[in-house]
């Protein structure tokens, strides 16, 4: 049985504080490792191992950091598909999604290759007679980052290569759900020739987030996770004087206008509720059907979830693999009651499907079938909640006004996308809908590298998104210079605010 323990001052650091939590293959339900909970004194090694490094790291010339990212991307080329298998057997996603979660993460890794751009202040000449005028970015010095488990590879590639490249050094605290991915990327870090120290990873839970929060050589903190830990971490991270970038949950809605290509809607719908089982806080858990595209996609939909391949991530024609965990399942499980209860149509119930048909040695796998409801209403816990599983509600509008008032009134404002061949309702859509990341046509609109990651409402706690050029402001402090020499000085004390001359 694997042993999955702490990346710290380069080395595999086996756990000293006694704690452990098992790690299991979802698709067969069996334990296939021990992972180490960090004490609040192993957090203590991590942070002093960073601030040792941060010094001489800080000082190195972009250019030169730049290289070790360049070197990071060729071994992760190398590796990924090694990535991927780790992330399928601890996950439980299948492979082809697997590949795809270490893809998007390597487009941030390619993004942070060109950080001696990214770092270029501005400068004006002249600002005043004799005065130049400039401004610089700095790093902030040891930064932590607090993953979960749906993207045990891309998330944490969503912070620690920008923050790296811009000259901290940093702490990962990846989910003991998947933890392997952080040790495989540490690894190939220092292949790379990233000096000790420079990036550290402490297994663990809430003592060891809690520790990264009040420890006073932690300068920021980026978290990705629930809207009620987000909210936490973000009050709690501040309140010690952090800066915090804290992504919340998300219940993202898909709006299906009339005239949209039906066979294209009932894809995507598809793909975004139950890929990766629907444990992504960019799935479209919420369609919504506006006018006579109810009546032409359901039944579309309900024969396409029940026809859902439903396998062991491993098989290569696998759509959907098992759910992360057996308490993960029991809480969707009580989801789909809860809608039942409350009076939503229950189309195809998910709950009746059985591990023996995901394949040999899956029957005690943490399998659950896709879902489908029709009429959900505004009032019901499953259109509040963000369920985190292949559930999928639909609720029908009568118009664009009626389908925008509901996603603007609703709590979070992650993702949302619109189907449609209007070119006008696709720009007031656009315009009017109160949420951060907007697909027209596109049911899954993750920003690229270069643009930048995050939601509104309580999607998102702080002031600016994950990686892109918000993400290089976030590891970074402007400092701006003013400068003139003594040949420009002119004699006697000025006792008045200076102004230009």
């Amino acid at each position: 049985m694997a042993s999955i323990d702490h990346w710290i001052d380069g080395r595999v650091v086996p756990g000293q504080s006694g704690r452990t939590a098992d790690v299991f293959n979802p698709a067969t339900g069996t334990v296939t490792g021990k992972v180490a909970l960090a004490s609040t004194a192993e957090v203590a090694r991590a942070v002093e191992s960073a601030r040792a490094a941060f010094p001489a790291w800080a000082d190195l010339p972009p250019l030169r950091r730049a290289r070790v990212m360049f070197r990071f991307l060729e071994q992760l080329n190398r590796h990924r598909d090694d990535l991927a298998r780790a992330i399928t057997a601890e996950h439980g996603k299948v492979f082809s999604d697997a590949q795809g979660e270490v893809t998007r993460g390597i487009e941030i890794v390619e993004f942070a290759c060109g950080i001696p751009q990214l770092l270029k202040g501005d400068y004006t000449e002249q600002v005043s007679t004799g005065i130049d005028n400039w401004t610089m970015r700095q790093p902030l010095g040891v930064v932590a980052g607090v993953t979960p488990f749906n993207f045990p590879c891309m998330v944490p590639m969503w912070m620690y290569p920008v923050a790296i490249a811009a000259g901290n050094c940093f702490i990962l605290k990846p989910s003991p759900l998947d933890p392997s991915a952080s040790l495989m990327m540490a690894r190939m870090l220092k292949e790379a020739g990233l000096p000790d120290g420079v990036f550290n990873v402490v297994q663990g839970d809430k003592e060891a987030v809690d520790a990264l929060l009040e420890h006073p050589d932690v300068q920021a903190i980026s978290f990705v996770g629930s809207t009620a830990i987000a909210q936490k971490i973000y009050e709690t991270g501040a309140r010690h004087g952090k800066r915090v970038q804290a992504l919340g949950g998300a219940k993202n809605h898909m709006v299906v206008m009339p005239d949209a290509d039906m066979e294209q809607a009932a894809d995507a719908l598809i793909g975004s509720a139950f890929g990766s089982a629907g444990e992504r806080c960019m799935a479209i858990s919420l369609g919504v059907l506006v006018g006579s595209a109810a009546d032409k996609l359901l039944p579309v939909l309900a024969e396409r979830t029940r026809a859902l391949k439903i396998k062991n991530g491993t098989e290569s024609d696998a759509e959907m693999g098992p759910i992360v965990s057996d308490v993960a399942r029991q809480r969707i499980a009580g989801y789909i009651e809860q809608g039942a209860k409350e009076g939503a149509k229950l189309v195809v119930d998910g709950r009746a499907f059985q591990g023996a048909k995901a394949g040999a040695g899956c029957d005690n796998g943490f399998w659950m079938g896709g879902t489908l409801f029709d009429d959900v209403k505004p009032s019901m816990k499953i259109y509040q909640d963000e369920i985190f599983g292949p559930v999928l509600g639909c609720v029908r509008v009568k118009d664009l006004k009626e389908a925008v008032e509901l996603i603007n009134s609703h709590d979070y404002g992650n993702g949302v996308a619109c189907f449609t061949r209007d070119g006008h309702v696709a720009r007031e859509f656009s315009r009017r809908v109160q949420v951060g990341m907007v697909g027209i046509n596109v049911p899954i609109p993750v920003p690229m590298a270069w643009h930048g990651f995050g939601g509104w409402k309580k999607s998102l706690f702080g002031d600016m998104h994950a990686y892109g050029e918000e993400g290089v402001r976030f590891y970074t402090k402007q400092k701006s210079v003013m400068q003139r020499w003594p040949e420009s000085i002119g004699k006697g004390a000025e006792f008045v605010m200076p102004t230009s001359k």
